[in-house]
């Protein structure tokens, strides 16, 4: 079953990194999550992996620096979000269960890449344009095994139909685990990079305060939730 590489990988990324201001977020990290450091190395690093993955594929990646940027460390900390959420619930999944898993995404994948025309798309296609480091495919399948058992767990022990009720309520369940997991991390984000918007889980731009010159108000656009609704 897919969990959410098509969903999650259909995301916005604000352009453009935010300026660097005091933070809470300590020296050389990119973001805090629960008492791990995802460190700027870190980000740098898996950052370069995206790149030169999705320089194989210029006419079908099109990700700037600073969308490769958010959109890595989005990646890595949804990766944690699901850990917190496997701890809290009691989930364990199998190297067999986290490859089955990656398999079948990356195959849906392909099929809803193949209906808009790209046809014979890879796995590192796939990740690169969704951007994801093709080189945390593991951490990748372990995400989508990891949500999905949360799913059959909370469907009785058996996997929902995809489309049905049942899924949906499922998926509320889910939400709302996710949400949980994320607030006992206490998620803090470096503002050089954005801001984390708990909505989708994604690093956005973060607000900006800045004087405005008079003339015509421009209409605003929905802040990002910068806490977890839970």
């Amino acid at each position: 079953m897919l969990r959410r590489l098509i969903k999650a990988s259909a995301i916005v990324i604000g352009v453009g990194l935010a300026v660097a201001a005091c933070s809470p977020v300590k020296m050389g990290a990119a973001a805090i999550v629960g008492n791990q450091r995802i460190t700027i190395a870190t980000l740098d690093t898996e950052v370069t992996n995206l790149s030169q993955a999705a320089a194989q594929y210029p006419t079908a990646v099109n990700l700037n620096a600073a969308q490769r940027t958010q959109a890595t460390l989005t990646w890595l900390i949804r990766y944690q979000i699901t850990e917190q959420l496997a701890r809290q619930q009691g989930i364990t999944v199998s190297a067999a269960q986290e490859q089955q898993a990656l398999n079948q995404a990356v195959k849906m994948a392909e099929s809803a890449a193949a209906q808009q025309g790209l046809t014979n798309a890879t796995q590192t296609l796939i990740l690169a344009a969704s951007g994801i480091p093709p080189n945390t495919s593991d951490e990748l399948g372990r995400y989508e095994a990891i949500s999905n058992q949360y799913l059959t767990i909370a469907n009785g022990g058996t996997a929902p139909a995809a489309g049905s009720a049942a899924a949906t309520a499922a998926e509320n369940k889910l939400n709302q685990a996710e949400c949980q997991a994320a607030k006992a991390l206490n998620i803090q984000v470096n503002p050089q990079f954005g801001a984390l918007d708990f909505t989708q889980y994604q690093i956005v731009d973060a607000p900006v305060t800045v004087t405005r010159a008079q003339g015509p108000v421009k209409a605003a656009a929905s802040p990002p939730a910068t806490a977890p609704a839970c």
